[in-house]
């Protein structure tokens, strides 16, 4: 089997579902991951799927995947906009990684809009809710078979 493609989720997104569904939706992470782990496998491939409200273990996790995985998804949530550590583990990893978050931060607070984590990322995919997870999946995979 290939190396999987890491998904890794930023802090608080273990509370989705009931935290501020009118801007996150109600799906659940788990819901996401499961939506994540059938595209990938129809695709013929595997997800490595994590989350932390530590930002340490998601440094731990970009590091392992630039070891073990074939590409990153990333929801950084609050250290989007904080999280200088995110961005060098991001730049010292030689996979691509992609940003991906369910709401439109450059719509919301004026503190949202500056993401450290695309500045180190190929792309970002931001607004579509639970859908910005497929499509951040269906661009990692395009990248995987091109």
């Amino acid at each position: 089997m290939s190396k999987p493609i890491y998904i890794i989720n930023g802090p608080n997104l273990n509370l989705l579902g009931t935290r501020e569904p009118e801007i996150y939706g109600s799906q659940t992470l788990a819901d996401i991951e499961t939506m994540c782990v059938d595209t990938a496998e129809e695709n013929g491939l595997s997800v490595n799927f994590s989350q932390s409200n530590i930002e340490g273990e998601l440094v731990d996790k970009i590091q392992e995947a630039g070891q073990k995985g074939a590409a990153i998804l990333i929801n950084p949530a609050a250290y989007t906009h904080t999280s200088v550590a995110l961005y060098d583990a991001i730049k010292a990893v030689e996979i691509p990684c992609i940003e991906v978050h369910l709401s439109q931060p450059a719509a919301r607070e004026s503190f949202r809009r500056r993401s450290f984590v695309s500045e180190a990322s190929m792309g970002t995919i931001s607004g579509f809710g639970s859908k910005s997870y497929l499509l951040g999946l269906q661009a990692a995979i395009d990248l995987l078979k091109s």
